[in-house]
């Protein structure tokens, strides 16, 4: 989603590089292509003018720092002020109480029904609290199916709404549900509209008087830019946001939404939906995401994907096997396994510090995650013995698993080689101690 912005950045900040200091000479054509760039990803101009002023204010004049250039000291400034821009820091939810009520609300389609299913599993994975799903939106019931069949997927608790009952008595019923079912955070899923209009926001705003939720998450697309900002402002002023849940910003939106809407309306964004998956919910860290933005890295988002896929078993055993140079190719699948529910290669690379950048040298290659494809697609034709002795593939074997995989001969020699000669190394790295690779914990041979 930040890409095209992300380079655009970048490219500005690259023309005071080799400077001994940021003076309003060498800045000046740098914060024009910045602000360019800012309203043609489509942020808020007064944003932009903000953000802009602010940065200036900030860089005019400092002195380089020991060992520091001057664009390394004005991406610190910019990232800074993008922090600041983003909301300063990340909004847990406010819990308070036995049960917690969280509203969702937001216009038709925005992805809402998906959005409190993924805030159910969030919930329960990572804050350890039992949810509990209720849909009120009776003019649609087959969002109430949606919801339904979304928290039987997940094993999310669930209250089976009648559409025929208008939504305060759903509500109420609902409650005495969560008590019964000692269900600590229910999450309401409520109706929408294609606009808003003064009928939808009448009924809201009795819901949120009937219920005294404890949070009222706004859910936004991110796709709309703008237009996701004048929403957020409308839901705002008749109903008191407290957070936000940008949604589809794994899509190609220009980032806008994402910049301007915290600024602008004054709410925190709280979650960030990044994919179709019911998993695919991530708290929103201002910090993190000016860093992704400029290309500095993600790595401690990272950390956190590892430490919910890998299994510390599996790692230490893969660890000893490596030491050993007994780590085999079903070893190894099961780590490219692993390594696709962090995100795959690519999503792996993104977030580690000038990877954009690198990637973007690298277009004129196969991307990674198709060359690990192939790779799966190879070792899936081996049979187990092969996977688990590659020493034994002879001609007549390698062309059989050539042929199974839809690859060449050389594709399969090349994978073998490649296996070998890594695990070798990672062998003898590991021998040295846990400092020469990463604390003994089992990794990638390649």
């Amino acid at each position: 989603m930040f890409e095209n912005l992300s380079d655009k950045l970048l490219g500005s900040i690259k023309k005071i590089k080799g400077q001994s200091k940021i003076t309003e000479q060498n800045i000046q054509d740098v914060m024009k292509e910045i602000r360019f760039s800012l309203l043609e990803a489509d942020v808020n101009f007064k944003v932009v003018k903000t953000f802009i002023d602010q940065v200036k204010q900030k860089a005019l004049g400092q002195d380089v720092l020991l060992k520091v250039n001057a664009s390394e000291q004005f991406v610190k400034i910019v990232h800074e002020e993008l922090v600041q821009l983003l909301g300063g820091e990340e909004a847990p939810l406010n819990f308070k109480g036995p049960l917690t009520t969280l509203m969702l609300v937001g216009l038709q389609g925005v992805g809402k029904t998906t959005s409190a299913a993924k805030l159910a599993l969030h919930i329960r994975k990572k804050l350890k609290k039992k949810p509990g799903l209720v849909s009120v939106d009776v003019y649609r019931p087959a969002a109430i199916e949606q919801l339904k069949t979304l928290s039987k997927q997940n094993n999310i608790p669930f209250f089976d709404s009648n559409p025929n009952e208008k939504p305060a008595e759903i509500i109420k019923k609902a409650k005495k549900w969560a008590e019964t079912e000692m269900v600590e955070v229910l999450i309401l899923d409520t109706a929408g509209r294609l606009q808003i209009d003064q009928e939808l926001m009448n009924e809201l705003e009795g819901l949120k008087e009937f219920i005294q939720p404890r949070e009222v998450l706004l859910v936004a697309d991110a796709m709309l830019g703008q237009q996701s900002v004048n929403v957020a402002e409308g839901f705002h002023e008749k109903l008191g946001l407290t957070g936000l849940i940008l949604t589809k910003v794994d899509g190609d939106a220009r980032g806008g939404a994402a910049l301007s809407i915290r600024h602008t309306v004054g709410v925190p964004i709280k979650f960030l939906g990044v994919g179709e998956k019911v998993s695919a919910l991530e708290l929103f860290h201002p910090d993190r995401l000016a860093s992704r933005i400029l290309d500095m890295g993600d790595v401690l988002s990272l950390v956190e994907k590892a430490q919910e896929v890998i299994d510390e078993k599996t790692a230490r055993e893969s660890a000893r096997k490596i030491a050993k140079n007994k780590f085999t190719v079903d070893d190894f699948l099961k780590q490219i396994q692993m390594m696709k529910k962090m995100g795959g290669m690519e999503g792996i690379l993104k977030m580690l510090p000038g990877a954009g950048q690198m990637m973007k040298k690298m277009k004129n290659m196969a991307p990674p995650d198709k060359e690990i494809k192939k790779i799966e697609a190879i070792i899936r034709s081996m049979t187990m013995k092969e996977r688990e002795n590659y020493k034994i593939l002879n001609g007549s074997r390698r062309l059989r698993i050539a042929k199974g995989s839809g690859t060449q001969v050389q594709d399969v020699n090349k994978f073998i080689k490649q296996f070998e000669e890594s695990s070798k190394m990672m062998s003898k790295m590991m021998k040295m101690g846990p400092g020469a690779f990463g604390g003994g914990r089992g990794g990638m041979p390649f």
